[in-house]
């Protein structure tokens, strides 16, 4: 059974949704103010990741992605730019699907957008007011009263003690980093600093706080009450305590049954920032030559709950990891053997020991170990000539569906050879048999040139995609 650890109750809990085998799961995603980076993506490979193998198991998987496309950095970003909010958050969230395609993500059933969603915000809002639990501040704005929410602080563990009905701070920014509680924002109220952001509303004219957003989204899409509410641990505080707040004051019920956050992504062991100049997006990393495949390899290879630390050595060991599982389902395939599957306990063993790394809590490097044992013990077969051509489909099978979890493409068709590669192939083999080696040297690296890579083997040369 897959247990998965809730940053609710500080445990591992045996995974039982709510509904069946019906899985409501919600993801915070990208403020489309920039280009997404890599601590984003290690966000949003996790997730891929949980939903791949709610759907490995069986699961029927309801996903959600937000798109918070009004906040304080889209507007300022834009106003910076000069450039309508819509238009500036057009170019962003089109880039982020680029991405998303590239790292083999699994699209969300939805992706809903913020400003779509105006009316859904105000009325859980005026339910919090009618219900005394959220007020109208001098300013116009509307914010959250904690203190009248008795369990606020039971998702990051702040403490509330002492304080006094109504005398908590406020805060009007989206985002604020203070360990001490403070009553927030739900509605703005429009400042010249807005410029032509705003909606003309019953609350007044202005825009949501970034709070409010994903609790009206979640709800509108998946229910009073859902499954899991995933993320990075950096949005556990305000973000999803606040989400928690909103939704369980105006509901009565549970906002959510399970909480996963992800821990953050380090580069060269430190925190990634522009001023150290270890910040990388995607399209950084693949300026530098490295494949989308090694860089989700490495945002997926290590538990979740623990901190990433990104290197480009690290990343150099992840291309080499997914090209010898690429060579390897190439190798399988040329098995011509006949006989009978030799492999039925290796291949039940395998399998069971990979879902029972991950149900303990996606413990990847465990399961992936597993599939590094299990490619180790497969060529040793085909060294020893003992694999057989139903073997191999049978090792096929059950890579590819491990691969539906990991999602790095090995079943992708192979790209055909092209007719000047094989001739120069046939050149070089001409200049082996005549014993040209300087000759036959020269043309290995004009076929690498052109982008693939001859490996000479007993039975004669094998040619992969560099």
């Amino acid at each position: 059974m897959l247990q998965i650890y809730n940053t609710l109750t500080r445990k591992k809990e045996i995974f039982k949704p709510l509904k069946g085998k019906n899985v409501g799961l919600y993801a915070c995603g990208p403020t489309p103010y920039h280009f997404a980076h890599l601590g984003n993506f290690r966000a949003y490979v996790f997730v891929d990741v949980l939903r791949r193998y709610l759907q490995y198991k069986g699961y029927k998987v309801i996903h959600i992605t937000n798109l918070t496309d009004v906040d304080d950095k889209t507007i300022k970003n834009s106003q910076k730019e000069g450039v309508p909010l819509k238009k500036f958050t057009d170019k962003y969230i089109k880039e982020f699907f680029t991405d998303v395609k590239m790292l083999n993500i699994l699209r969300a059933k939805e992706y809903p957008r913020a400003t779509d969603y105006i009316d859904d915000m105000v009325k859980l809002i005026k339910v919090l007011l009618k219900k005394g639990i959220a007020y109208k501040g001098e300013d116009g704005s509307v914010y959250y009263n904690i203190s009248k929410f008795k369990e606020y602080g039971k998702l990051s563990g702040v403490n509330l003690s002492g304080l006094l009905a109504g005398a908590s701070e406020r805060v009007s920014a989206d985002e604020y980093k203070k360990e001490k509680p403070a009553d927030f924002a739900l509605w703005k109220a429009w400042s010249k600093e807005d410029g032509p952001v705003f909606w003309d509303t019953k609350l007044g004219r202005g825009r949501p706080g970034w709070h409010i957003e994903c609790s009206a989204m979640a709800m509108k899409y998946l229910g009073k009450t859902f499954d899991i509410h995933a993320g990075g641990i950096d949005l556990m505080f305000p973000h999803h305590e606040n989400e928690i707040a909103q939704s369980e004051g105006a509901t009565g019920k549970r906002f959510v049954k399970y909480w996963l956050h992800n821990e953050h992504l380090l580069v060269d062991g430190r925190k990634m920032s522009k001023s150290l100049g270890n910040f990388y997006t995607l399209r950084d990393i693949l300026a530098k030559g490295y494949s989308p495949m090694a860089i989700r390899y490495i945002l997926l290879a290590s538990q979740y709950r623990e901190q990433l630390n990104f290197t480009l050595q690290a990343l150099d060991g992840a291309e080499s990891t997914v090209r010898r599982f690429i060579d390897f389902m190439d190798r399988v395939s040329e098995v011509k053997k006949t006989g009978k599957v030799f492999v039925k306990t290796l291949i039940s063993k395998t399998e069971k020991e990979f879902t029972g790394m991950i149900n303990d809590d996606l413990n990847m490097p465990e399961a992936l170990a597993v599939i590094h044992s299990f490619v180790h013990d497969v060529n040793k077969l085909i060294d020893e000539n003992k694999l057989t051509k139903s073997d191999a489909a049978a090792v096929k099978k059950l890579m590819l569906k491990f691969d539906s979890v990991l999602g790095l493409n090995l079943g992708k068709k192979k790209e055909a050879v092209p007719a000047t590669v094989k001739e120069l192939i046939k050149e070089r083999e001409e200049a082996r048999t005549r014993k040209d080696f300087a000759a036959a040297d020269s043309i290995r690296n004009r076929i690498r040139q052109l982008g693939w890579i001859v490996e000479d083997a007993p039975k004669g040369a094998r040619i992969k995609k560099a």
